[in-house]
């Protein structure tokens, strides 16, 4: 989505370790103008796929899920990175790292939020290693769900989540697909 592309160019800032910084307009600042451009790409990318539900982990990836729910007309479920107080000790859980925050989290849906039969669309503002969708992933399957494909905001190509998830029969979608950081650029995926 050259949208994206543009303003990870104008505003995104590159850290070391092969970390991207845009926070300034899609998760910590939002942009909502992009927000809602790319909820419309989204939904038009997955339109004939009978979506009944999207899946996210909080907190980053639910603007853009909200976003895409929103344009698709179905209900949005985030994982919680933390127990609470509302969530039993029945439900679906996975170990998720974040590569980000180098740190693993247990994450959590309450059983009555996805069923059986529920088609899924994995949304997350990151792709890098493919951890986080690999747990959401994994609570689908726990739900008896079915889980169609995968939308995300950024793919870091360079660091092979995205791909091995491809190999693997998913249909992964990126509004950017970043194949290369350097210490002055970034360089997309064509």
């Amino acid at each position: 989505m050259k949208q994206m592309q543009e303003k990870i160019l104008e505003e995104g800032t590159v850290l070391p370790g092969g970390v991207i910084k845009v926070g300034s307009f899609l998760n910590h600042c939002i942009d909502t103008t992009l927000l809602a451009e790319c909820g419309r790409e989204v939904a038009r990318l997955f339109a004939d796929d009978g979506i009944t539900k999207i899946l996210t982990i909080e907190a980053s990836g639910i603007a853009l899920a909200v976003a895409a729910g929103m344009e698709m007309g179905v209900p949005v479920v985030f994982a919680k990175k933390h127990k609470t107080s509302t969530l039993d000790g029945s439900a679906y859980a996975a170990e998720v790292r974040s590569f980000t925050y180098g740190a693993t989290y247990d994450v959590q849906v309450g059983r009555e939020c996805l069923k059986r039969g529920d088609r899924i669309l994995l949304v997350d503002d990151f792709l890098a290693n493919g951890h986080a969708l690999r747990g959401l992933i994994a609570i689908a399957f726990q739900a008896g769900a079915e889980v169609v494909g995968a939308a995300v905001a950024i793919e870091k190509a360079f660091q092979g989540g995205g791909d091995a998830l491809r190999a693997e029969g998913l249909r992964v979608e990126a509004l950017a697909s970043i194949e290369a950081i350097t210490d002055d650029e970034v360089i997309f995926r064509s």
